[in-house]
């Protein structure tokens, strides 16, 4: 028995491995944070498999069921959305739910943007802390903007596109000497990156509409 954490593609749908489609051809159960999307891939490659959602808004009610099978010597392949599951999603407390009950946890390696997005970045990549998304408040979001204002390190943070040219604001007031790549829609047909400092990826932002999908990656230095 095991808990297989699948990583999918990020958006184009071959960045998958050769294992991860066969784990999600053997196993018992498909745990999916969105069943729908789930299936466009499973489809995609002509993948028949029982397959159920969990998600941030059923986790705790959908554990124990989780739980209960893999007791059954039974396998589970968990995905999310897109990429490598348990980043900054529900997929962190069924694993660790599975470590408290001995049972085994198998990574199943494969497409990431926090990864993807930093090694394209041309920013240093020897030293580097993920933060997930911003807070979305001002305040906090300002917070910890002054936090990171002297962490000799790359940044790497999410963001909606909803929230960017606020957040790009906000970060000129306060890090607008800091390098920053703004990494969009990764592995997609409009993927792109926009490097500058802040202040000028602000200036050249602030009247245009952002979409997709953001990855931010941040360096004091400009070495």
């Amino acid at each position: 028995m095991s808990l297989f954490i699948v990583a999918t593609p990020i958006g184009n749908l071959e960045d998958i491995t050769l294992r991860a489609l066969r784990i999600l051809k053997e196993a018992n159960l498909i745990l999916a944070e969105d069943t729908r999307r789930t299936m466009k891939l499973l489809s995609h490659y002509s993948i028949k498999n029982k397959i159920d959602s969990f998600n941030d808004f059923n986790k705790k009610r959908k554990t124990p069921y989780a739980i209960n099978l893999l007791k059954q010597n039974k396998d589970i392949a968990i995905v999310s959305d897109s990429g490598t599951p348990g980043i900054s999603d529900p997929g962190f407390y069924l694993v660790r739910e599975c470590i408290k009950n001995n049972i085994g946890v198998t990574p199943i390696p494969g497409a990431n943007s926090v990864i993807s997005a930093i090694v394209a970045s041309g920013l240093a990549t020897d030293k580097f802390s993920f933060f997930g998304f911003l807070p979305k408040k001002e305040s906090q979001k300002k917070k910890f903007l002054e936090k990171i204002k002297d962490r000799d390190e790359t940044i790497i943070i999410f963001e909606s596109p909803y929230r960017i040219k606020k957040t790009l604001e906000l970060m000129n007031e306060v890090i607008a000497g800091f390098r920053i790549v703004i990494a969009r829609e990764i592995t997609k047909k409009f993927e792109e990156f926009i490097r500058g400092n802040v202040k000028e990826v602000y200036a050249l932002l602030k009247n245009k509409e952002i979409k997709g999908e953001i990855v931010l990656i941040l360096n004091k230095s400009s070495k």
